[in-house]
């Protein structure tokens, strides 16, 4: 190969009955090749020998008429090939069509290990400065030329056009570094084998490195459970946590969930039940404890610390917390008295002597709340104000309620986790489920999500109306 010249190229692009390798099928097949500076084309319908849902034929165009007497894929496998036999293999989201390619070839014996080059990683090398790089961005950005969109040829030569823009932009030599870089071999642990990295899907779920008897390492999460396991790996290089997780390492193992917020649920339960050595230790919450402000005969706020046994998050309007000891409670409150030079016998930290000083304000970290010199009612206000921050939200709904994530739906109420639903019965069988223990770090998750991205995934669940039916 002269240099400036590419080596041969296909850009491929699938459309099957659905998004798993095991369960669905390809029904087509777009393959655009680069070689020598011409271009060749070559598609086929296939029959997937299966259903094709009715979402899938309203986005294809593909039905099942179209498939009946068309050939199978063991038909069009040696074909297949021949086609793609000794190119690069260039897809957007590579690992969805490059997956589903060799996972119908495995079903037949045959080997399938191309090289991939992945668009979706090609605009992200080439042009940072985009926020987004799914193929329709790619599309408006650069203005490309839609022919036949969701259909496998006319995606592939939108591929096609991308990798033109990009010539035209930065020239064959700086592609082809694109190309050695993107191929380059990832630095895997010494006793990890490509297959099983291979195999870990581009899916939102959470991960677990084992050690020598499948002991647990470290559990950690990802809305790209391939991409963030790698991450790993490269950071090895650099980073000695990340070197000494690697040479650990024995076994990797995962589980896919339908979206982010399911896989922070999940990664917390399991680092409480497995107990990682590697991750931060997280706590369950059965010493919980947390303050209210109770007011006194003179009309001061006075911080009362209320108990795991008197606790009722998502119900108390007046708590504010949590923490996992009454140590930890203390130093907090500790802390925001000295912050805001609130007087620790007021508070309740120290005993009061009524007409004199608290030792803070021997040593100017109390303002003199205790003597007079600040008004009871500042004092009030400065410590509602200080606590505010950390005041347990109280349950925004009637009842329970269903986040949808993905294609399951999270069922909470009064921020405690009921499960998952992936149908409306089992939505109201687990809202009638009864109460669930409250767990501090899923309110934590629970409460950040529908302040954010989930606030328009809410779904309100009416079990009285649910039982009439």
């Amino acid at each position: 190969m002269a240099e400036g010249d590419y080596p041969d190229l296909a850009f491929v692009d699938i459309e099957t009955t659905g998004s798993h390798f095991d369960r669905d099928r390809i029904t087509e097949i777009g393959i655009k090749t680069l070689s020598n500076d011409r271009t060749y084309v070559w598609e086929r319908l296939i029959n997937p020998q299966t259903f094709i849902p009715q979402n899938i034929q309203r986005l294809t165009g593909i039905t099942p008429a179209m498939v009946r007497h068309q050939p199978n894929f063991e038909e069009i496998a040696r074909e297949l090939m021949q086609e793609l036999d000794g190119k690069i293999f260039i897809a957007h989201n590579a690992r969805f069509d490059y997956g589903f390619i060799k996972a119908s070839f495995k079903r037949l014996g045959i080997e399938f290990k191309p090289k991939v080059l992945c668009t979706v990683k090609l605009s992200r090398l080439l042009f940072p400065e985009q926020s987004r790089h799914n193929l329709d961005t790619i599309i408006q950005t650069h203005q490309l030329e839609v022919s036949a969109r969701h259909r496998a040829l006319g995606d592939a030569d939108l591929l096609f056009q991308f990798w033109q823009v990009c010539e035209a932009k930065f020239g064959r030599e700086r592609l082809n570094k694109a190309i050695s870089q993107l191929l380059g071999n990832p630095s895997l642990p010494p006793n990890i084998d490509k297959e099983l990295i291979d195999s870990i899907p581009d899916a939102p779920g959470c991960y677990i490195f084992y050690g020598e008897n499948k002991v647990p390492l470290y559990i950690g999460k990802s809305i790209s459970l391939r991409n963030r396991v790698m991450s790993h790996f490269q950071g090895a290089l650099t980073q000695r946590k990340e070197m000494k997780l690697s040479m650990q390492i024995r076994d990797i193992d995962w589980i896919e969930t339908s979206g982010e917020l399911s896989a922070l649920l999940l990664e917390s339960r399991l680092i409480k039940e497995r107990m990682p050595s590697m991750n931060v230790k997280l706590r369950r919450s059965k010493d919980l404890c947390g303050w209210s402000l109770i007011q006194d005969e003179g009309g001061l706020l006075v911080p009362k610390l209320v108990s795991h046994q008197q606790l009722t998050p998502g119900l108390q309007d007046n708590l504010y917390g949590l923490f996992y000891s009454k140590r930890e409670a203390h130093q907090y409150l500790k802390a925001v008295a000295k912050k805001y030079q609130l007087c620790e016998a007021l508070l309740g930290l120290e005993k009061r002597i009524e007409g004199k000083s608290c030792f803070g304000y021997q040593v100017k970290q109390c303002a003199g709340a205790c003597i007079g010199l600040t008004p009871l009612t500042t004092h009030n206000l400065q410590l509602t104000t200080a606590l505010e921050f950390f005041k347990v939200q109280v349950w925004p709904y009637a009842g329970p309620i269903a986040i949808k994530d993905g294609d399951e739906m999270i069922v909470m109420d009064k921020w405690c986790y009921l499960g998952t639903a992936i149908n409306h019965d089992e939505l109201y069988e687990l809202a009638e489920s009864g109460e669930a223990e409250f767990d501090l770090d899923i309110y934590k998750i629970v409460k950040k999500a529908l302040s954010g991205p989930y606030k328009k995934q809410i779904i309100p669940i009416n079990i009285e109306s649910a039982i009439s039916e």
